[in-house]
């Protein structure tokens, strides 16, 4: 089971509260938990990564463990912490300006 918090704004796009739980069918990468949550979720298609590239959008971010896994292959093994239910795999909304 991996435990994946969302930001409030997808929160609420999803209709859920706190975090949610996936299943996982093969080894635990980025991209594996983003299908199984857009499969789950349709209507967050395209708000965490891009609808024909399905690269993560600019102002995404990925945290786990305290590590940011942003910049990390989607096709990277994610931390045994987060394989293990024991952490979440955060997504959060970065901020920019100036």
């Amino acid at each position: 089971m991996i435990r994946v918090v969302l930001p409030q704004h997808l929160r609420t796009l999803a209709q859920v509260g706190g975090e949610v739980e996936l299943q996982l069918h093969g080894a635990a990468t980025q991209r594996l938990v983003l299908d199984a949550l857009e499969a789950r979720y349709p209507m967050l298609r395209g708000t965490i990564r891009d609808h024909g590239t399905h690269r993560r959008r600019d102002f995404v971010r990925f945290f786990a463990c305290e590590q940011d896994l942003s910049h990390e292959s989607p096709d990277a093994s994610l931390p045994e912490a987060v394989v293990a239910g024991i952490e979440p795999l955060l997504i959060v909304g970065a901020m920019a300006g100036g």
